[in-house]
């Protein structure tokens, strides 16, 4: 088993299925139990969607600030 932290880690590689096999378990595993870390795969999955959509876009300063503020964040 992992924990919530374990998994927030790992779900940018997840979500580009990047994790092995053994890892991909374990990451299902704990989702289908933690509705929080559901949320965060839900806040990743998003944010990959603005940022594919944005790519080409100039995102504003304070946009992009707020960003690397919540990734960091994510990354503790």
């Amino acid at each position: 088993m992992i924990d919530c932290a374990q998994t927030v880690r790992q779900l940018w590689e997840y979500l580009d299925d990047l994790v092995g096999e053994p890892d991909r378990e374990l990451i299902e595993d704990h989702l289908s139990r933690c509705l929080r870390c559901c949320g965060e795969l839900e806040f990743v999955a998003e944010l990959k969607r603005f940022l594919a959509r944005s790519r080409h876009d100039n995102v504003p300063d304070d946009v992009l600030g707020r960003l690397r503020q919540t990734l960091e964040e994510l990354g503790r």
